[in-house]
């Protein structure tokens, strides 16, 4: 090896290699962020969707707060499920967190005087009426109120906080719940987003892809009561960091190694 042509090589500032390396480093980063942008094909004004008019389908296993008031609420009161109540009255129908319904493997609940109900498959709006046609000679004026006090959807997978949440207001979106879980990880796989939900008895799967716009018309974009949300990891992204994890520290024990000796020859 000619070590004199070596010594006449330029001096190569070490500060300067530093920040090659650093902008290579950025220069992956960037490649892959690209790769992690929701809805890349919208643009600011070329989405007009209306909210859905948004309202649970009633399931077996939902457990059911059914209030039933009148102009005359001592006659309504018969109608309601008794609670604890410290007045020693027997009854109180502001406390439905207490008491429930809990529609059986039938998809029925049984009101008291009033009998049995078939709730399952139906929205809050259809039971309410039924309810109401029901009371009729009963009471006068009645009103119903129905609310599912176990609504909960579950996230799961490649997220940073994956868990099962509790939904007080019954209506909540895939991103919505997605926020919940903290976003997905940089190594989620935003392109075949799982929504897995129970219809019936029957598992039905959809599947929605973040990186479009598409996904506010999914009909799985609202979620509905014990849905569960499933983010893959994206193998690309767990093989890339694995490399990174591994060859790293080889990789920058070498680069240190050349900048060592490229430094002591050029003295």
């Amino acid at each position: 090896m000619n070590f004199y042509n070596l010594t006449r090589m330029p001096k190569i500032s070490i500060p300067f290699l530093v920040s090659a390396f650093i902008l290579a480093l950025l220069s992956v980063s960037c490649r892959t962020a690209k790769e992690i942008v929701y809805f890349q094909d919208l643009e600011t004004d070329s989405l007009q969707v209306s909210a859905q008019n948004f309202t649970p389908i009633f399931k077996v296993d939902d457990f059911l707060s059914i209030v039933i008031t009148a102009e005359d609420q001592e006659s309504a009161r018969i109608y309601n499920l008794p609670t604890a109540s410290s007045s020693n009255q027997g009854y109180t129908i502001g406390n439905p967190a207490l008491y429930g319904y809990l529609v059986n493997a039938r998809g029925e609940i049984s009101l008291p005087i009033l009998g049995i109900l078939n709730v399952a498959g139906k929205n809050r709006m259809d039971v309410e009426s039924e309810i109401k046609t029901m009371l009729t000679g009963h009471l006068k004026n009645p009103t119903v109120h129905i609310q599912i006090l176990n609504f909960k959807v579950t996230v799961l997978g490649d997220v940073k906080s994956p868990g099962t949440f509790k939904i007080p207001n019954e209506r909540i979106t895939l991103l919505e719940a997605i926020g919940l879980a903290g976003d997905l990880k940089m190594s989620g796989k935003r392109e075949n987003i799982k929504v897995i939900r129970d219809s019936s008895g029957v598992k039905m799967e959809y599947s929605i892809n973040l990186t479009k716009k598409d996904v506010f018309r999914s009909p799985a974009y609202y979620l509905q009561q014990n849905d569960v949300v499933y983010v893959q990891p994206n193998a690309a992204a767990r093989s890339e960091g694995a490399f990174w994890r591994t060859s790293g520290a080889i990789f920058i024990s070498i680069s240190s190694l050349v900048i060592t000796t490229i430094s002591i020859i050029t003295k």
